[in-house]
């Protein structure tokens, strides 16, 4: 399906790809991942054409449609269903000529395609897809400016999704989704029917919906089969294997290095020694894995804990309208040593609810009761917004240590890792993940009392996000967190509470039985069966037109099915051919390369045999649809 070929491409003199190569097959999903600022959204532009490599190629198997998500999110004042309807262009352009058409073989030609995309059922495709991604039937018939640009990215989405391409690049997804959002998108990414490359830092996410993993490091792409955890798995024994070969060989280099010093200059061993001197020159370093030391998150906790409770509610009321409360009855305490998640869908009032504990929106009944002593440290995207532009990491730390000296500032910059070079970037152009580590740095400053974090984990890389996982468990005060990061909970906190029907209560469950329960919940329900007698509507003509073509459908499933498995044997092959061309492959693992001789002879004879299965299947299907038709 996509197939990236030795490319390499520069950032202002600084060499993002270098000869990287990877193959994605047909149907697989593919999780891509690697530190913040190594090039991954940059390989997403050079795939959809938006910029060019300096070498190499990037192919797409022909024909296919590309799908991703464009920075354009829609703003009119067409309503989101529609909005999303129009994203299948096939779809929308056959109804629109259907409207005017008038020679008969074209008309039949129109109605059959129709049925076969499945045009039929596309309102209520569409409003499932919009349903799971957090619009009620009331939001999906309401223009799309009357949502912000994070609701709106997720109306781009879902046309996306709608529009079922054959290749779907998809960057941080999750990034403006809460967790119902995002399990419901892990559940349609399985079973989606095209290929997917996923960008996402989101541990369970991947592990839930991808078939592979795709690793950016060092400028060089690496593929591996299943979920995050096993990839991880993978790269710590490469690693560890890696470092036991490369001990071996300095071990050898050194005794040769050692042998060729002390016997050179003697005439009797001087054939020995040249003979080593040869090996030495052949022997080719091991190209290790480096275990880059992830830069700290250092969240210092306060000197003194306050007494119990820090914050109460008592039948408290908070909301933005007088008389209109967006929560209600809120009975609640937090201590100074509480490790709370906040879950709930958007919408409901998670937002809401950080904005009371920060005294942010006042009671409008009841009481909030504080500690007079309380500081909090409040982190959500629309602070990260709110930093200055055009002013660097360090301008900002001036304001807060005017008396210190520059050493002292930088220091403090460090403990979060901002090094000399982004700490004199304008906050502007610093990535999501730098912006949130200088939000960090300003949020703990004080050493507050209590953490309030609302999404922290939306911009930081799968490392930095262990990072900050170690940094809140060893921080001292009380921690409330939002977040649709089911490993950052699940690492940190030990209460659940749920915003729900403008109530914020215990969750007794795990994060596990919520997302059950989220799955169970968002299961398509029955509809209402339709009167009898009732006229069919053209939808339901169509619907019968594809029900009299079903007969037809193992056919296509067999000659699928038969597609995939050539591809996965021709993929083999592949592999056993780059470990040919190492022209040092067959005199280092003669045994090996003899193994994979056969293999390989073995692999070919197998895909003649089921190339020959696929024709006849394929002539059968054909020759049943011609008849259906």
């Amino acid at each position: 399906m996509l197939h990236i070929n030795d490319i390499t491409y520069r950032i202002e003199g600084r060499i993002l790809f270098d000869q990287a190569t990877i193959a994605i097959n047909k149907g697989h999903k593919v999780g891509f991942v690697g530190r913040n600022g190594t090039g991954k959204s940059t390989l997403f532009n050079l795939i959809k054409g938006a910029i060019s490599p300096e070498s190499g190629s990037i192919n797409i198997r022909k024909g296919a449609r590309l799908g991703f998500v464009d920075q354009e999110v829609p703003s009119g004042p067409q309503t989101l269903i529609n909005t999303v309807l129009e994203a299948d262009t096939e779809r929308h352009a056959l109804l629109a000529e259907s409207e005017t058409a008038s020679d008969p073989e074209r008309i039949a030609y129109i109605y059959t395609r129709l049925t076969d995309i499945d045009a039929y059922s596309a309102e209520s495709r569409a409003a499932t897809i919009l349903s799971g991604l957090g619009f009620s039937p009331e939001d999906q018939l309401k223009p799309c400016s009357d949502f912000s640009g994070g609701w709106r990215m997720r109306v781009a989405l879902a046309a996306m999704l709608f529009a079922k391409p054959d290749l779907l690049l998809l960057d941080e997804p999750t990034n403006y989704l809460d967790i119902e959002g995002a399990v419901w998108l892990e559940a349609h990414i399985k079973t989606y029917p095209g290929t997917a490359f996923i960008i996402s830092h989101d541990r369970d996410f991947l592990n839930a919906s991808v078939t592979h993993i795709a690793h950016l490091r060092q400028g060089k792409l690496f593929a591996y089969s299943g979920g995050y955890d096993k990839f991880q798995a993978t790269l710590a024994e490469q690693q560890r294997l890696s470092m036991a070969l490369r001990s071996k060989q300095d071990d050898e280099r050194r005794h040769l290095e050692a042998f060729v010093t002390r016997f050179k200059a003697k005439a009797t061993k001087a054939k020995q020694a040249q003979s080593r001197v040869k090996k030495l020159a052949k022997m080719k370093p091991v190209a290790t894995l480096i275990n880059d030391p992830i830069p700290p998150i250092d969240l210092p906790g306060p000197e003194k804990l306050l007494a119990p409770p820090v914050i109460r509610f008592e039948e408290a009321a908070v909301g933005y309208v007088p008389d209109k409360a967006v929560l209600k009855s809120l009975s609640l305490r937090i201590d100074s040593d509480d490790r709370i998640g906040i879950l709930g869908r958007n919408g409901e009032g998670k937002s809401t609810f950080a904005k009371a504990i920060m005294g942010h929106l006042l009671p409008q009944t009841g009481h909030i009761r504080r500690n007079k002593k309380l500081t909090i440290g409040y982190f959500a995207q629309h602070q990260i917004d709110a930093l200055s532009p055009q002013r660097s990491a360090y301008d900002h730390v001036v304001e807060l240590m005017p008396d210190a000296t520059e050493a002292q500032r930088r220091a403090r910059l460090a403990q979060f890792g901002l090094g000399l070079k982004n700490a004199e970037t304008p906050a502007g152009d610093l990535s999501g993940g730098e912006k949130a580590r200088l939000l960090f740095s300003l949020i703990s400053f004080h050493a507050p009392h209590m953490l309030v974090l609302d999404e922290p984990a939306n911009h930081l890389d799968m490392d930095s996000r262990a990072e900050l996982i170690k940094s809140l468990n060893a921080y001292t005060g009380a921690v409330i967190i939002i977040s649709h990061d089911r490993n950052l909970l699940e690492s940190v906190v030990d209460r659940l509470w749920l915003v729900e029907n403008r109530r914020v209560l215990p969750y007794e469950g795990t994060l596990d039985d919520y997302r059950q329960s989220q799955l169970e919940t968002r299961k398509p329900k029955t509809k209402a069966k339709r009167d009898p007698d009732a006229e069919p509507t053209q939808a339901e003509l169509r619907k019968a037109a594809a029900e009299a073509r079903e007969a037809i459908a193992p056919l296509k499933k067999t000659a699928e099915a038969l597609e995939k498995k050539i591809e996965k044997l021709r993929a083999d092959v592949v592999k056993i051919d780059t470990q040919f061309a190492d022209p040092d492959f067959f005199t280092q693992y003669p045994k090996d390369a003899q193994e994979l001789t056969v293999h390989r002879g073995k692999l070919v004879k197998k895909i003649e045999s089921l190339e020959d299965e696929w024709l006849t299947a394929l002539d059968a299907y054909e020759t049943a649809s011609a008849k259906a038709g």
